[in-house]
């Protein structure tokens, strides 16, 4: 090749790439123009980077996922390369590879890069399929590859070795800019985030007590007469309690929730006070009082972080926390590290409470006041309609239904004058509603619930859970001014009083979230990442203080996973993934796909569409089917409420939506109504197993495992009586069976025996081991 040749190719590469191709275009230049000063050196084995890891926590390199780099094409060029030298031989080039695979100076060469031997295998292999299957390869790798088959001495195996970190580079970008971050995830003095808060000298109370002690109430009692407050629930109705009130004192009030923002002010001016839920709370604007409702809610998995957003951000003179006792510890560490001192005050329960010596057994012992709990739908449907088959009337509450739905059947139950002196619920009674309730008794003692690893687990209730619920006995504001708690099977009663009796453990750690800043800045580094990948490498990134953790992201990641392949800027992405849905609920799920689908091709969301795509109007449920369905539309229409606030054009019809949930929580509240008939069609048309034995032996034998699951004895030896009662009457007296369910399965027995009796030759009439009586008369 001629010298002019040599120079036009060096011309023609960018001038990021003359650099680092010039050892390789002045290997091709030695024959014209002699040896080049400073040529480079060839990397030693024990070389060093600055790139290289430190002395962080090794990262969790299966969270790496490499991205595709494709092999390049024929060029318009030409293959300089080969120009420059000579056409490379494929075969030659593998065996090359190869030995660059299996030396082990490479391999610990590549580790001190932060290539393991799992990330080290997979850029080989990238790296080696890149090489074999382009076209034509850059001049620097051309050349090198050139010098290494045929020009002995000259260059090494080794010298691969810059190129095949490039490539793994590409294919791993978090290599390029781990450093980086770990600075954008480090989570550790996150009192420092919020310099509103710690520009004042605020004074942080704790009011700590049980349920039922007044603890709230004198915190709220402050914020009503202070001269602006906010109040920071956990639930839509405590807001919607505390605005109401509020508001009925003479103090106006705004409510701030995740779907409803309403003013008082009928220009729409903002006032003085607001109710909201804790994730909604601002921390920027000034109060003089603010009230943070349930502050042992700092430990939880997945919400947690919003509880410590508010107590280490909100701009208060004084901060009110009413919680458990479990908290003041932690609460008390995490405010000597913003400077501010925490005063505790104690409260008593107004009222007394009793464990009974004796469990309900069957609900033929029901009385007026009575609240049975339960922790799963399926129990609540059982046990709603073995209270009807006793000609009883109950009230129902459960999580999944509407707050109007909830407070209408809190109503129902609560009026002295209504038929409906009964109340089947489950844990959702804990916080958030005024009940008259005499005697909880606990169904069942085991809850599935979600680790912090976001794993399912059957385990029984905590402390915690046990006393929040067992509280609601017996309330101040109620007409019973004594509570007493039991339960449902003489067997958990023993498990039930060791619960409660033990003593609730202190709260250790409170949770932290990425904010859409933080991922913004991951997604800067690493821009081919899919979001869910960038929260799993956030996560395992961060570095939090010992009396933090980053709270569980597994919705955010299901949501995330569900849109990841409709185009939507990250920002817009994520706000869809902190929308609170319900997993559990295809329909739900598929709606936030196709609003997420709506909205990228900028067509907004109208109120016509999505009368639609609910295709209203709704019948009232025929049967629980219909009435699980229809609390699904009530989800999807929260949904919309919820993004129209963060997306106003292209959800613009959130007036009409509300109302249209109004509507909606008029037929759900007629389904629960009637909730008894509901479960009775679905059971007539086998839509529901609610009263099959297997199934309530399967959940006896659940309840026994649990117990025993925390070493406890699961039931006490039973006693010759028990022993000696039949099935039938045991089942009866438990309340799975009535006398008449009872009779309708003795005839349906003898009918399948005789016709069954028919059917066989008499030789075969008797069960194995039943001796047959003689005939007299047979000799």
């Amino acid at each position: 090749m001629s010298f002019p040749r040599c120079v036009l190719l060096w011309a023609r590469l960018p001038a990021g790439r003359q650099a680092g191709c010039r050892g390789a275009v002045c290997s091709a230049l030695r024959a014209y123009i002699g040896p080049f000063p400073g040529a480079l050196q060839r990397i030693p084995a024990s070389a060093s980077s600055s790139s290289a890891s430190g002395g962080s926590k090794v990262p969790n390199t299966s969270l790496f996922v490499p991205l595709t780099v494709k092999p390049q094409g024929p060029s318009a060029d030409g293959d300089v390369g080969a120009e420059l030298t000579r056409p490379l031989d494929k075969n030659e080039v593998k065996k090359i590879l190869d030995k660059f695979y299996k030396r082990k100076e490479i391999q610990k060469l590549s580790a001190d890069y932060g290539l393991d031997a799992r990330l080290f295998h997979q850029a080989f292999i990238s790296f080696r399929n890149y090489i074999m299957q382009s076209h034509s390869l850059d001049v620097d790798i051309h050349i090198v590859l050139n010098d290494i088959c045929f020009t002995a001495g000259k260059s090494h195996v080794d010298d691969l070795f810059p190129f095949f970190l490039r490539h793994a580079k590409q294919i791993f970008p978090v290599l390029e800019c781990k450093d980086d971050l770990r600075k954008i995830s480090d989570l550790r003095i996150p009192p420092n985030w919020y310099a509103e808060a710690r520009a004042i000298r605020r004074k942080i109370i704790f009011h700590s007590g049980p349920t039922n002690s007044g603890k709230t109430y004198h915190a709220i009692q402050k914020y009503l007469s202070a001269n602006s407050g906010v109040y920071c629930g956990p639930l839509k109705l405590l807001a919607h309690e505390i605005y109401e009130k509020s508001n009925a004192s003479g103090v106006p009030c705004d409510l701030v929730t995740g779907e409803e923002r309403v003013t008082v002010d009928p220009d729409g001016k903002q006032a003085a006070h607001v109710a909201c839920t804790v994730e909604m709370c601002s921390v920027t604007t000034p109060y003089e009082v603010a009230v943070i409702d349930e502050i042992q809610m700092i430990k939880d998995p997945a919400r947690g972080w919003a509880w410590t957003r508010a107590l280490l951000g909100l701009c208060a003179e004084e901060v009110h926390l009413c919680g458990e006792s479990a908290a003041i510890d932690l609460v008390t560490e995490l405010m000597y590290t913003t400077g501010e001192e925490v005063e505790v005050r104690n409260y008593d329960r107004l009222t007394p409470i009793s464990i009974l010596d004796h469990a309900l057994e069957s609900l033929d012992n029901l009385r007026p006041g009575d609240c049975i709990v339960c922790f799963s739908k399926n129990d609540i449907y059982s046990v709603s309609r073995q209270i009807e088959i006793r000609g009883l009337e109950s009230a129902v509450i459960y999580g999944s239904l509407p707050p109007g739905t909830k407070l209408a059947q809190a109503k129902k139950f609560n009026d002295p004058d209504d038929p409906c002196k009964i109340l089947v619920a489950t844990d959702a009674i804990g916080m958030g509603l005024n009940l008259s309730i005499r005697r909880i008794i606990f169904y069942s003692l085991i809850k599935p619930s979600v680790n912090e690893k976001g794993e399912k687990e059957m385990e029984p209730i905590t402390t915690s859970q046990a006393l929040q619920i067992a509280g609601r006995a017996g309330r101040f504001s109620s007409k019973f001014k004594e509570g007493e708690v039991t339960a449902m099977h003489r067997e958990d009663l023993k498990l039930l009083k060791e619960i409660l009796n033990r003593p609730v453990e202190p709260i250790r750690a409170a949770g932290l979230h990425p904010t859409a800043e933080q991922i913004e800045m991951f997604a800067y580094h690493l821009p081919d990442t899919t979001l869910s990948n960038l929260i799993d490498i956030f996560v395992d990134f961060s570095q939090v203080d010992g009396q933090y953790f980053v709270c569980n992201m597994d919705d955010f990641k299901f949501s995330a996973e569900l849109i990841q392949h409709i185009p939507l800027s990250l920002r817009v992405r994520y706000v869809f993934c902190t929308a609170p849905i319900n997993k559990k609920q295809p329909f739900v799920c598929s709606s936030l796909l196709q609003f997420a689908r709506q909205f990228s091709r900028n067509e907004p969301l109208t109120f016509a569409w999505l009368r639609r795509y609910i295709k209203w109007p709704l019948l009232p449920p025929k049967n629980i089917k219909d009435l699980m369905d229809l609390e699904a539309v009530h989800d999807v229409l929260d949904l919309y409420l919820w993004l129209s606030y963060r997306f106003m054009d292209m959800f613009p019809d959130a007036n009409f939506i509300r109302d249209l949930q109004k509507e909606l929580d008029g037929i759900i509240q007629e389904g629960v109504h009637n909730i008894t008939k509901l479960i009775k069609i679905s059971e007539t048309h086998k839509l529901l197993h609610l009263e099959g034995l297997p199934e309530s032996l399967k959940s006896q034998a659940r309840r026994t495992r649990g117990t025993k699951a925390v070493g406890r004895k699961a039931a006490e030896p039973q006693g010759v009586e028990a022993r000696e009662r039949s099935l039938a009457s045991r089942l009866v007296q438990q309340g799975l069976l009535t006398a008449d369910m009872l009779k309708q399965l003795q005839q349906e027995w003898l009918t399948q025996q005789t016709e069954h009796g028919k059917g066989r030759p008499e030789s075969q009439s008797y069960s194995k081991g039943t001796r047959r009586k003689k005939d007299p008369h047979s000799d």
